[in-house]
Parts: C-alpha cells; structure tokens; sequence
C-alpha cells in the first residue's frame, strides 16, 4: 500500500509540474518520473492463473503467498442480483454448465452469469478455460491445470473480499483488490447496474476513500464517468480507479448514442490529447502491454518503447499493463524476463498483470537488488 501510494504522490505531484512548467520541462519531469523499482506492482491477473484454474479462492491463496501488491477480482451479477467472481459476463468457458443446464443457453450460444441464481451457480464445477472446437473441449493453455480435475468452485465477491481480509489478518500483509466491472453497458441493457452493486459491497467492507487498498477498474469509459461524476458522489466515497484499454476490433465495449448501443471507440483514449481529460475520472491506464511498445520499429530481441506511459505520467495518471504470460509470449520476447524488462524498465510503467506472479516478484526482486 505505501508503494503503490507514494508512486501515485510521484505522478500528481509531477503533472502538476508540467502544468507550471510547460512544455519545457518535459525533459526533466521525464527523468524525475522514473522511481524506485520497489515501488513498482505485480497484480495477480485472476490469481496465479497459470497454476490453478482462474479465479478460484485456490488460484486467490497462492498468489497471495507469492508475495504480490494485488489480487484481481473480475465481477459479474447473477439473475438474483449477486456479484460473483469470474472473467467473463458468460459461464461456458469454464464451467460444466452446458452439461448441467443445457437448455439455457442464449441464441448466441453462451450461457450468461445474469441468466442464473447465485444457488444454480454454486453448483457448477469450476475448471480451467477451454473453447469448444468440434464439439470437443480444447484447454486455452495446454500445459496448466488439468480440466474438471479435483473440485473447484465459483464465489461471490463477498466472499472474496473476506478472504482476502482474513488472510491480511492471520498472515499481517495488507494486500489490495483490483476490481473491475465485466461489460456495465450489457448489464444496463439487462437493467441492472453493476457498478453501484460493486460500490456498495466496497463500502460495506470498509474501501470508502482514497486510501483504502483497492482500485476500480473497467472498460467502459463512459460508465466510469458515471461512477465518478454520480455513484461515488452518493454512496460517499471516493476511490482510486483505473481506465482500461484495447483494440477497437475487440468491442468490448458498447455505449448509447441518440438510443442506440454503438461500439467504443477505444482511439479516444490513446490519444495524448484527451489525456487530461481522461484523467479527471481514472487514476490509472490499463492498456494491453503491446500498447507501450512501437510494433513497426520492433523487432525479436529489440522492443522499442513508445511514449504512452510518459504521456499518462505527465498527466497524473499510473500506468499498469496486462497480461503477462510465460507460456503465450509475443514473437518479440526471447523470454518473460526480457518482456517484464520492456514494460517496468524500459516502458517504466508502475506495474503489470500477469498469470505468473511469482516470476513477476522475482524479477523485481532481482532488479531492487541492482
């Protein structure tokens, strides 16, 4: 908690630099910016997801004892108004549903989490992901966890939340929630709002301000303004939140204009331009780590920063990528030392998601020790 604040201290106190200095001091505010590597995170991306099946409270415990800044919670809302701790708004990629619930599927072909009363969630065993090829299931990641082996199961962030805090009790840490809302604009469209439930459950857990050890986060850009321009104003609180980003090509997100659901244009946030703007509302960026790097000047073994990671810290804003995988590596990678190296060194962004907690440690570890 200290580190991630005082990183925080370091960006707000050097935007506000650039806006007194101007353009001219660009130079120096980025050399002043680079800070300690201590004060760098590693978030466990749903746990340590490349060990045991994501998400559950298992994958949550292990990366706990890997020693890192953040456990990530992604949260969806059942049919009875529950929040449940799983990636996707849909249960078919890793879950038994189809088998136990075969006739609920959408036309699309998904089952959806808000289709479901938390009770006939909790009966669903909970594996590792997988897609449906030929009618057969096919593991994402071949080499982790076996699939629907020993028994897994879904929970509610409720639930997550009290773990987390007891084994900050039993265990004297004081490790964080990274929290994000799954697909807003589609739980609006199915009239419910998961942003405020979130909210609430924070509040009553004691994340009320500023201080409080956990970051809101989400894709959807025009939801977070509601949260800070609205919830947070009327639950009476005021947290920390990050803006993620992807490919338009992704469309994950949606917004209404003039009565129509369109998909966001993500280009609107890595444009420096609207920087400052953006930084009204978010703390930090999540981009996809592909997005610190100049991909056509970029070659195997030469990873060639861009300058987005400057252009947030200018503005007050953290910088914390996702995801890092030792087992899906970009062709420009030698190694995850190499890629961890281009995005906290090279890049100097504050901190990074990754299934490998435990290597991400290490090499902060080994880089405080330099």
């Amino acid at each position: 908690m200290q580190n991630i604040n005082a990183r925080w201290m370091r960006a707000m106190f050097l935007a506000g630099s650039v806006m007194v200095g101007g353009m001219c001091a660009m130079t120096a505010v980025n050399t002043a910016y680079a800070g300690p590597v201590s004060e760098k995170i590693i978030v466990a991306h749903r746990g340590a997801s490349a060990y045991l099946p994501e998400h559950t409270l298992e994958s949550k415990a292990l990366a706990y004892n890997m020693g890192v800044a953040y456990l990530e919670q992604d949260l969806a809302m059942t049919r009875d108004n529950e929040l449940v701790v799983v990636h996707d708004h849909y249960l078919d990629r890793v879950t038994d549903v189809a088998e136990k619930f075969p006739d609920r599927a959408r036309a699309d072909g998904r089952y959806y989490v808000i289709d479901f009363d938390l009770a006939e969630i909790k009966t669903l065993n909970f594996t590792e992901g997988f897609n449906v090829v030929d009618g057969k299931r096919v593991q994402s990641y071949p080499n982790r966890f076996p699939m629907f082996t020993s028994t897994f199961k879904i929970h509610t962030f409720a639930e997550e939340i009290e773990f987390i805090q007891g084994l900050n009790r039993t265990m004297g840490k004081d490790i964080g929630l990274y929290v994000e809302t799954k697909a807003p604009w589609f739980h609006k469209q199915e009239g419910k709002d998961i942003s405020k439930a979130t909210l609430e459950v924070l509040k009553k857990y004691g994340y009320t301000s500023r201080e409080s050890n956990v970051l809101f986060q989400t894709f959807d850009y025009p939801d977070l303004k509601y949260v800070k321009d609205t919830l947070m104003p009327e639950l009476g609180i005021d947290l920390k939140t990050v803006i993620l980003i992807t490919g338009n090509d992704s469309k994950e997100t949606y917004e209404l204009k003039d009565g129509k659901w369109e998909p966001y244009d993500f280009n609107y946030l890595l444009n420096p331009e609207n920087f400052a703007e953006i930084a009204k509302y978010a703390d930090g960026m999540g981009p996809a780590y592909n997005m610190l790097f100049d991909l056509k000047k970029t070659t195997k073994g030469h990873i060639v920063v861009n300058d987005l990671v400057t252009n947030a810290h200018k503005h007050g804003m953290v910088v914390h990528p996702y995801t890092v995988r030792a087992d899906a590596l970009p062709d420009y990678a030698n190694n995850v030392d190499e890629l961890y190296q281009a995005i906290l060194i090279d890049a100097d962004a504050d901190g990074v998601f990754t299934d490998f907690p435990d290597l991400g440690v290490a090499f902060l570890k080994k880089h405080e020790q330099k």
